[in-house]
C-alpha cells in the first residue's frame, strides 16, 4: 500500500494513498474532452478557424466541469453518497485547467500579440467579465490545498471559496454574452446552476429532502429557466416573448424530441434526482454506527 505521504499525490488515490475507483474514473473522464479536442485538431475537424473553435470548446468545458463541481455537495446529500466529496477538488482544478487552456488558446489565436490581446480585453465587456472570472478561479485553485487551508484557517478559507458562486455567475454571463443570439448552451448551464443553488436553499432553510420537495424544486427551476431563455431572446431580438415561450410546448405539439429546450432538461434532471432519492441507500449515521458497535461489544462480552 502506498503511504499517505507519497501515494496520495496520485490523482487516482484517496487521501490514505489507496487506489480509488471513483477518483480514477473521475480523472479519466475529465481528460476525455481534451483528448477529443486534440484528436479533432489532429484530424482537421475543427473547421475553417480551428483555434477559434478550440477556444470556444475549452471555455464551454471549463464551465460544464465547474457546474459539475458545484453539484458534488447537493448530490452527496440527495443520494447519501458521501464518497463524492473526494472528487470535488479534482473537478475544481480540472475546471481551472480548462479555463487556463481557454485563455492560452485565445492568446495563440491572436498570435501572442500582447498589445492586441490587452486592447481586445479592455474594449470588449464580455472579455472583461471572462478574465475576471478566470482570475477568481485561479485564486481558488491556488488556495485549494490542505496547506493553504491551515494557513488561512478554515473560516477564512471557506469564506474565500464561497466566492465560487459569483465566479460561476460571471463565467456563465461571459458565455451568454459571447454566444450572442444562440444562447441554448449558456441557458442550459445557467439553469442547472440555478437548480444547484435551489438545492442549497432547501438545506439552508432546513426543508427535508423528499421526492416532493425535490420534484417541485426541479419543476420550478425548469420553469424559471424557460422564462430566462424567453426574456433573453425577447430582449435580443425584439420578438414576442409569448411566442418565444410557447416554443417550449413544441415537444408536446409536434412530438419532436429535438424540440427539447433548456427548461425541459433542467426539469428532467430535477425529476430524475427526485426519483433517485427514493432508491438511495441511506448512509449510516456516525452515532448509529457507534451505537451498533457498542451493542455488538456488549453482546460479545455477555
Amino acid at each position: 500500500m502506498a503511504s499517505a505521504g507519497t501515494g496520495s499525490y496520485w490523482p487516482w488515490n484517496d487521501r490514505q494513498g489507496r487506489f480509488s475507483a471513483l477518483r480514477a474514473g473521475c480523472f479519466a473522464l475529465v481528460l476525455v474532452p481534451a483528448l477529443i479536442l486534440a484528436w479533432q485538431a489532429w484530424t482537421h475537424q475543427l473547421g475553417s478557424k480551428p483555434w477559434t473553435q478550440a477556444v470556444h470548446d475549452t471555455g464551454t468545458w471549463a464551465l460544464r466541469i465547474l457546474v459539475i463541481t458545484l453539484a458534488v455537495t447537493p448530490l452527496r446529500r440527495i443520494l447519501d453518497w458521501n464518497k463524492l466529496i473526494g472528487i470535488r477538488r479534482m473537478l475544481g482544478l480540472s475546471a481551472m485547467a480548462y479555463a487556463l487552456g481557454h485563455l492560452a488558446l485565445y492568446c495563440i489565436d491572436l498570435a501572442f500579440d500582447w498589445g492586441l490581446i490587452l486592447s481586445e480585453i479592455v474594449k470588449r465587456f464580455y472579455l472583461v467579465v471572462g478574465i475576471t472570472a478566470l482570475i477568481g478561479l485561479v485564486a481558488l485553485g491556488i488556495t485549494s490545498t490542505d496547506g493553504m487551508i491551515r494557513r488561512l484557517g478554515s473560516g477564512r478559507w471557506q469564506r474565500l471559496h464561497n466566492l465560487v458562486y459569483p465566479i460561476a455567475c460571471l463565467g456563465l454571463f461571459h458565455f451568454a454574452l459571447q454566444s450572442k443570439i444562440d444562447v441554448t448552451q449558456p441557458v442550459l448551464l445557467t439553469g442547472l446552476f440555478a437548480l444547484l443553488i435551489a438545492y442549497r436553499g432547501l438545506s439552508r432553510f432546513r426543508i427535508p429532502l423528499s421526492f416532493t420537495s425535490l420534484a417541485l424544486t426541479g419543476l420550478a427551476t425548469g420553469l424559471a429557466t424557460a422564462l430566462a431563455e424567453t426574456a433573453w431572446y425577447a430582449f435580443a431580438t425584439g420578438a414576442s416573448a409569448w411566442l418565444i415561450f410557447q416554443a417550449n410546448a413544441d415537444i408536446v405539439v409536434y412530438q419532436d424530441w429535438t424540440a427539447l429546450r433548456p427548461g425541459h432538461w433542467v426539469a428532467a434532471v430535477g425529476l430524475a434526482l427526485a426519483v433517485l432519492h427514493l432508491f438511495r441507500k441511506p448512509a449510516p449515521k456516525p452515532e448509529r454506527r457507534q451505537r451498533r458497535q457498542a451493542m455488538a461489544s456488549e453482546a460479545a462480552g455477555g
